[in-house]
Order: C-alpha cells, then sequence, then structure tokens
C-alpha cells in the first residue's frame, strides 16, 4: 500500500527513477503525464542548466544537442552523493573521469580544466607570507595551496578556439592556476618540468629548492646540478608570484 511508509517509499522510489530517465523508466500508474511533464522538464533543466554555466567550453564543443545527450546520461546514471546543488559540477567532473566512451576523447580533461577554476576560487585557504630576501635556492620551500600545477595531455586551453588540435601532442601541456591576493584566478603555461617542481615542491614541503632540483634532473635522467641555473631564476619567479614560499618550522 502507497500509504505505507515501505509502500511510500517505493512510490517515491518509482516516480524520482521516471523522472531521472523517462525514455526507460515508465511513469508509475495512475500520475498525470501531463503534470509529470512539468517535473520531468524543470529538474533535468535546472541540471542541465547548472552544468552549462560551468562547462561553458564543453557546451562549445560537443554543441547543444551532444551537450544534452551527456547531461542527460549523467542525469540518469549518476547518484549524487552530495546535497548540495553548487557541488554537482564536481561530481560530474569525477563522473567523466570514469567513462571510457565520452563524446570527445578530450572532455574529461576539458571539463576538469573548466571546473578548476570555480573550485580554487572558492577554497578557503590564505596565501603564503611574503618573503622577498628569501633565496628559494637554499631556504626550505612550501607550495602555496591557492597555486595548483596541473599536466593534461590535451592542450585544454585552446580546445574550443580555431586552432584547437584534433589529436593530442606528443608533449603534455602544463599549466599553472593560481588565486592572488585580489581573489582573480589566473592561468599560466608552464613546462612540464616546471610542473612536475611545483609538484614536487607540493609533494615534500621543508626542502631547499636545491634538492628538488637535484631529485629533479636526477628524475629525468640529467646530470647533477643541470638546473640549477633555470631552475633558481624559476623559483624566484614563483616567489615572486606568491606561488612557493617560506617552509613552516617544524613544530
Amino acid at each position: 500500500m502507497a500509504d505505507t511508509p515501505a509502500g511510500l517509499m517505493a512510490q517515491q522510489r518509482a516516480f524520482t527513477a521516471h523522472l531521472r530517465d523517462p525514455d526507460n523508466v515508465a511513469a508509475p500508474a495512475g500520475l498525470d503525464d501531463r503534470r509529470l511533464e512539468v517535473y520531468r522538464r524543470l529538474l533535468f533543466n535546472n541540471v542541465a542548466g547548472l552544468l552549462g554555466n560551468a562547462f561553458p567550453v564543453c557546451v562549445q564543443v560537443l554543441g547543444e544537442d551532444g551537450w544534452a545527450r551527456l547531461v542527460r546520461r549523467f542525469y540518469a546514471t549518476h547518484p549524487a552523493h552530495t546535497p548540495l546543488f553548487p557541488e554537482l559540477p564536481a561530481e560530474f567532473v569525477q563522473w567523466l573521469q570514469q567513462r571510457d566512451d565520452l563524446p570527445h576523447p578530450a572532455l574529461a580533461e576539458l571539463a576538469h580544466y573548466e571546473w578548476v577554476e570555480t573550485a580554487l576560487y572558492q577554497l578557503d585557504a590564505d596565501p603564503l607570507p611574503a618573503a622577498p630576501l628569501l633565496d628559494p635556492l637554499h631556504a626550505p620551500l612550501q607550495r602555496s595551496p591557492l597555486a595548483w600545477p596541473l599536466l593534461y595531455r590535451w592542450p585544454v586551453h585552446r580546445l574550443g578556439s580555431d586552432d584547437a588540435p584534433a589529436q593530442p601532442p606528443d608533449e603534455p601541456t602544463g599549466l599553472l592556476v593560481r588565486r592572488d591576493p585580489d581573489g582573480q584566478v589566473r592561468f599560466a603555461t608552464l613546462s612540464p618540468l616546471a610542473a612536475h617542481l611545483l609538484e614536487q615542491i607540493g609533494q615534500q614541503p621543508g626542502l631547499t629548492g636545491h634538492v628538488h632540483l637535484q631529485q629533479l634532473a636526477q628524475a629525468h635522467g640529467l646530470p647533477a646540478g643541470a638546473l640549477d641555473a633555470a631552475g633558481h631564476d624559476l623559483l624566484q619567479q614563483f616567489l615572486h608570484n606568491g606561488v612557493v614560499g617560506a617552509a613552516d618550522p617544524p613544530r
């Protein structure tokens, strides 16, 4: 019986299953289809509008129809883990990363690239204190929590443009996304080596820049000291932009 707790729950599940996937799941008996259509359209359009605003380049790459089909798949098959509507784009990115049948091979990386800006803008973290006299080659370093190095197989910052490649290049695309003290999120291209350096500093805070450069050279089969000169200049630039700073002293 629908008026028992178990019956009511079963009816609610049947109702929501139909709303999520109306093409494949029949509506519960006895419901007016005209009223159902209001719910079907309203709920799907809310999700599609939220994701479309969060991933405008993805929409551009797929086209409106292709985008709508993709969102329909997500809407029908993904059991959301968050009750917070603004957090749904993060789950969409994770869902894309688990798919091997996407309509464009770069889509998961492109969506992650678009999501990063909002994620970093909303991140509850403080910039590193300024240290203009710090020598990053010899001082223990840490990476700012507001600076994220990214490596992508595809040049995601070019997708959607007229010169977007049809195939990924041989070398990965390195990017740095950071939130400046004024609250602006900014992107810059990085060499893969520079991205690896920042990733290394983030994973091993407290080591000096010199040690990081030695480790990086060894990891890439380069002679010891091969990266010191260029690496010192790069670390100085990172320090100036607040990307790295003095590591917190041990407690």
